[in-house]
């Protein structure tokens, strides 16, 4: 039987989530909030179980879902986590409190010391060293997380342990119960702390008074993706401008080949320069409202502060629910309007990989220098309407009585 790792180790921890979840019932705990556990059909062929699903509960999902949590395949190794960064700091808080099977330290710090490990520069390491969470990387597609996140604004997490099982095996006849067993996670070590971390995820969001979103790490990275849209912009520009000066000194007809001729590029227009202002400002205003939520979430975790009365939470989380739906817009993305998520997104051509800012990344990489400025407005203002609403969920959580 093939699929050992992909799905089946995955669903196994899933199904271990579900059934410890029950014995909790049995005993009387009984959360908040509403807990759905899912088992997708279709997936390999095209994710069709849970789109067709994310898709029939669109309005049930955008008005009520707090969170989504996905888990695919699982093997030996560190802790990976993807998705939502206003899931951030939550992700890396649970990954503090699982114990590594093998190393005993935490999953958070054993995969701290191996980003240190893997970085390529003096400064990486010197911020792995010290921000207090670690980065996540964004979510694209090639599992079912695809439709709740990018098409119906659900914040979403994937995870899954992996890396030391040496691979080779992903999705062939290979991938069977004799190999997991011998050569992957043998004594289901990993299957069970991947149960463990979903599961407290899980029972953390439906039991928390104040859903754990949180803005600061959000805000953060959302700058790193205008740095690297301006990186990209500036680099294109210079590229034409080195390589239209090369085929004005002849450089290509000198170094071509006669016995195998190549083709010479040709001259190209010197790209303009894009206007980010609009996002700049919108940056801006993120970190101010990211910096107000975090004032008020540290006066009402201040030693002596009284809990603020539920009616009032309501609100507050009403409003943190809302805040993946603000990245999305109803016109979605160029070309493709299903995609609605402003920020995260399959690329147009490479499938699985993600894109972030994808209607003002793949426009530059494109070079539609007028469709760049136009999505760099459309990406401001869902950014503008976001930095309002967590601006809105700090004066709420601040004047909770």
């Amino acid at each position: 039987m093939n699929g050992a790792e992909d799905p089946t180790s995955g669903q196994i921890a899933i199904l271990e989530e579900a059934r410890a979840l029950g014995e909790l019932v049995k005993a009387r705990w009984k959360p908040k909030r509403t807990v759905i556990y899912c088992a997708w059909d279709g997936e390999e062929p095209g994710l069709l179980g849970s789109t067709e699903w994310a898709e029939q509960h669109y309005d049930e999902l955008r008005a009520h879902a707090v969170a989504y949590i996905n888990s695919d395949s699982n093997g030996r190794g560190y802790f990976g986590v993807e998705g939502s960064h206003t899931l951030e700091k939550f992700s890396n808080d649970v990954a503090r409190d699982i114990t590594d099977p093998e190393t005993k330290l935490s999953v958070w710090k054993r995969d701290q010391l191996r980003e240190i490990v893997d970085a390529k520069t003096a400064e990486q390491r010197e911020e792995i060293r010290k921000r207090a969470d670690l980065r996540i990387p964004a979510l694209g597609s090639g599992s079912d997380y695809t439709a709740f996140l990018q098409h119906d604004g659900v914040a979403s997490l994937n995870f899954g342990f992996g890396g030391e099982d040496g691979g080779g095996i992903y999705h062939s006849i290979y991938d069977d119960f004799y190999w997991f067993t011998h050569f992957s996670d043998t004594d289901f070590v990993y299957g069970r702390a991947l149960a463990q971390a979903g599961g407290t995820a899980m029972m953390r969001l439906a039991d928390a008074d104040l859903l754990p979103f949180e803005f600061g790490d959000f805000a953060d990275t959302v700058q790193t993706y205008l740095k690297e849209l301006k990186t990209l912009a500036q680099k294109t520009q210079e590229e034409i401008r080195e390589r239209n000066r090369e085929i004005e000194e002849g450089v290509f007809q000198a170094t071509n080949d006669p016995k195998r001729p190549l083709v010479p590029p040709t001259a190209e227009a010197v790209p303009p320069h894009l206007n980010f202002a609009p996002m700049e400002n919108a940056v801006d205003a993120l970190n101010r409202s990211a910096a107000e939520y975090r004032k008020a979430l540290e006066q009402v975790n201040a030693k002596g502060s009284a809990a603020p009365a539920s009616a009032s939470l309501a609100e507050v989380n009403k409003l943190l629910i809302e805040s993946e739906r603000r990245l999305t817009n109803t016109e979605g993305l160029p070309n493709r309007p299903w995609f609605k998520h402003q920020l995260y997104a399959p690329g147009f051509y490479t499938g699985y990989a993600v894109k972030t800012v994808p209607a003002v990344r793949e426009a530059i990489e494109l070079k539609q220098w007028k469709q760049a400025d136009e999505a760099v407005v459309v990406v401001a203002k869902v950014l503008e309407n976001e930095a309002a609403l967590i601006s809105s969920a700090a004066q709420k959580l601040a004047n909770a009585k």
